[in-house]
């Protein structure tokens, strides 16, 4: 879905219709970035933006930091925008408190997510004997399937933090926690990235659009309100507002040193356990 009927030479992006994404590109999706390239945004959740971009479709993309490796000869990974930060991980979920996921079907939202990563790696740690069928399906499937008796449990992402009591559902485990005590590092998630085509100035101008568009959302969070709960799924606006505290933070408006780190340390730990390529000692360079 398009958002707006754009310029002939805007920008084509795609991000979630997510609270934190709508959130941080509210204000420059609606020209009130000064000197920031016009956008024309269409909205796709993020299994669908990790497809555009191993297709090398449109200029910017919000993706799964997991898809990463397949993609950096072409795009730039952008170092800000995105979604990193602590208490903010994936979680999975059971009908009941069995904590045996030895050779269950578990329903997961791609398998080139940064959760399905966070994932894998809890399960060499604490599943030894193996989980069996993974099952892929829209994120917002899968607590119905779990509690239906569809799946034997479920990895859920999003606002799922929020909800899934009112499924009856059992919190197994936290990825993100479990990230967190391993490595002391923030939860990577999601990232923006832009097509290196586009040139040095352009990237570094998108860098500082979208910071000033989070600084903008920051200032006057009742700006962004409207376009927010517009495309929010018809979900609460106090769950809402939670969605955006716990992944708008400090490093949506600069990576930082740690943010790279997890970055890089989530997709080495990966690709040591064969779930993506190794990256190039420069492939996480922003220009």
């Amino acid at each position: 879905m398009t958002e707006t009927t754009p310029a002939a030479d805007a920008l084509r992006i795609a991000f979630s219709p997510c609270p934190n994404d709508t959130f941080v590109f509210d204000a420059w999706a609606h020209g009130r970035v000064p000197d920031a390239p016009a956008l024309d945004v269409t909205f796709a959740d993020i299994d669908l933006t990790n497809g555009m971009a191993e297709r090398g479709e449109l200029d910017v993309l919000k993706v799964s930091y997991a898809v990463l490796p397949w993609v950096l000869d072409e795009y730039a990974l952008l170092p800000c925008g995105g979604a990193l930060g602590r208490g903010c991980g994936p979680l999975v979920l059971t009908r009941g408190a069995d904590t045996d996921l030895t050779g269950k079907t578990v329903a997961v939202p791609s398998e080139r997510s940064t959760a399905y990563l966070l994932f894998r790696l809890w399960a060499a740690d604490v599943v030894p004997g193996g989980v069996g069928e993974i099952v892929v399906m829209p994120f917002d499937q899968i607590m119905p399937a779990v509690r239906d008796g569809k799946v034997d449990a479920g990895l859920v992402i999003h606002e799922a933090r929020f909800t899934y009591r009112n499924y009856g559902l059992h919190n197994l485990a936290d990825m993100g926690r479990h990230w967190e005590d391993t490595t002391g590092l923030p939860i990577p998630l999601g990232a923006i990235i832009a097509k290196r085509s586009l040139g040095a100035n352009t990237l570094k101008l998108l860098a500082e659009s979208v910071r000033a568009s989070v600084r903008m959302a920051w200032d006057d969070p009742e700006a962004s309100r409207p376009y927010v709960l517009e495309h929010a799924q018809e979900m609460d606006p106090s769950v809402a507002d939670q969605h955006i505290g716990l992944y708008v933070n400090e490093f949506t408006a600069d990576l930082g040193e740690d943010g790279y780190a997890a970055i890089r340390g989530l997709l080495t730990r990966a690709a040591a356990e064969g779930l993506v390529p190794p990256l190039g000692p420069d492939a996480l360079s922003f220009v």
